[in-house]
């Protein structure tokens, strides 16, 4: 087979991560769109990712974050994007660049994208187990002070976790 001197899947995921920007840069000019809400993963070691330090710690390898309901200040550019988040109360702003970005997922319309992480973060995911959160879901452009119901009911389970149907039947 002829070797790929064009490296059409670099191309590929690049267009890919364009369509992520041109979603969230409509949601930060417009607002958000009938029931249209984002979960992104992304890699918190990745060079340019700015979050706190107990996020940092506490999601050592990967992290997902909701917008739905409540997020404030979304900037996107052309190679990152900025919102700021409530996390246990607290208001925090995160950076994330497109290439730190693993997953992308638009449950409302069932549209979701998964990027490969490069070579040598590949082998750093591995040496760490992945972890996910759920972060404020976000639309609502206002703050408000009372805990928002579904983030706290969203809270991580353990990888691998087996719920048994029976407890969500009526008996």
């Amino acid at each position: 087979m002829a070797q790929d001197l064009f490296h059409y899947e670099k191309m590929v995921e690049n267009a890919l991560r364009g369509v992520v920007r041109d979603a969230l840069a409509r949601v930060a000019s417009e607002g958000p769109r009938g029931a249209h809400h984002f979960y992104i993963t992304f890699a918190t070691h990745h060079p340019g990712v700015a979050i706190p330090d107990s996020l940092s710690e506490r999601f050592p390898a990967e992290m997902t974050i909701v917008l739905q309901h409540q997020y404030w200040d979304l900037e996107v550019r052309d190679d990152a994007f900025s919102v700021t988040l409530s996390f246990q109360k607290q208001l925090e702003r995160l950076t994330i660049p497109l290439a730190a970005i693993r997953g992308f997922a638009d449950p409302s319309v069932n549209f979701a994208l998964e990027f490969a992480a490069p070579d040598g973060e590949a082998a750093a995911a591995e040496a760490k187990p992945p972890a996910a959160a759920l972060a404020g879901p976000s639309h609502n452009r206002r703050r408000t002070d009372k805990p928002d119901r579904e983030q706290e009911e969203a809270k991580p389970r353990p990888a691998g976790e087996v719920v048994a149907l029976d407890n969500f039947r009526k008996r």
